[in-house]
């Protein structure tokens, strides 16, 4: 797969069989319709193309706004969309000026003259341009002036994306990651650097990693523990992970942090990722650092189970 930062990087293609969307998760819902556009592209001699935007609209139309949750970082979604045999990613990097262009003068300028669109694969609930005026009414309307077909995509099939998006955020965020999996098609993960803490885990025999996640925006899982796969370099661990404020040390920041199963390596400012297969139970407050230290121990069983 290509990745193309502007638009102006894009050499326009002969046969370009375009779908424009954000995307996020690129999960089971998003497969059916990227599956669409392949076959379309095979049976036509054409080639694929997802158009998508970063920074997320949402991001600089309402910039106060810190609610906007996403499955993916950016990276992470090329990568996803890559495995998934997309053929060109045209990653635009919106602003105001971009949102302000007529339903025309994006049709023209950005789809026909800048990627060749033969065919555009879109939702009846699409919406683009000033004031998000422009929808598939207008696809339609100038297809055949400018020489492109448009197929639309079943009302089932964006609903079942939308009902996907849905469950995945809410499923992460109430713990339930065997159910967030089954609709992303993949395990659920997160890519940040490891940074040095206060090193109490490695006081109670229970070394972390602590990890820091530079994209504000991606969505981490409720708070809890949870059985992980760890990817470090090219080698997998198992490891399990902790998410919370640390109650029982009176925490006052936000933390995630993996312990490492069978791992003594330094891995300061190095990049990690990790899986999440399985809930193990929620954060808790203890007595002690003796209890917290005996309630890890019966955690790591469970882990080591649930990882058999």
């Amino acid at each position: 797969m290509k990745i193309y930062h502007s638009i102006d990087e894009f050499v326009p293609l002969k046969n370009a069989v375009v779908t424009i969307g954000t995307f996020d998760g690129a999960h089971i819902g998003h497969r059916k319709i990227i599956s669409g556009i392949k076959e379309l592209a095979e049976s036509t001699g054409g080639e694929t193309v997802l158009l998508t935007f970063f920074p997320h609209p949402r991001m600089i139309l309402h910039p106060e706004d810190e609610s906007l949750k996403l499955i993916n970082t950016i990276n992470e979604k090329a990568e996803l969309l890559e495995h998934l045999g997309v053929d060109h990613l045209i990653i635009t990097p919106f602003s105001r000026d971009f949102s302000n262009q007529t339903a025309e003068e994006y049709i023209r300028d950005v789809l026909v003259n800048k990627i060749g669109t033969k065919k555009i694969v879109i939702g009846y609930d699409h919406r683009f341009g000033k004031d998000r005026q422009g929808g598939l009414d207008d696809f339609l309307r100038l297809g055949p002036i400018y020489g492109f077909d448009v197929v639309e995509i079943p009302e089932q099939d964006i609903n079942e994306v939308a009902i996907s998006s849905t469950r995945v955020r809410k499923a992460l965020l109430n713990g339930e990651i065997e159910l967030a999996n089954t609709f992303l098609g993949y395990p659920f993960f997160i890519t940040g650097m490891v940074v040095r803490g206060d090193q109490i885990g490695r006081q109670i025999g229970y070394p972390t990693a602590n990890i820091v996640i530079e994209e504000r925006y991606k969505l981490i899982p409720g708070d809890g523990i949870f059985a992980v796969k760890v990817k470090v370099a090219d080698a997998t661990y198992n490891g399990m992970a902790y998410i919370g404020t640390r109650p029982t040390l009176n925490g006052l920041t936000h933390n995630i942090e993996v312990n490492i199963f069978d791992f003594d390596q330094d891995i300061y400012n190095q990049q990690i990722r990790m899986e999440f297969l399985n809930f193990v139970r929620g954060d808790m407050k203890f007595s002690t650092l003796e209890a917290l230290k005996a309630q890890i121990a019966k955690d790591k069983v469970e882990v080591m189970r649930l990882l058999a």
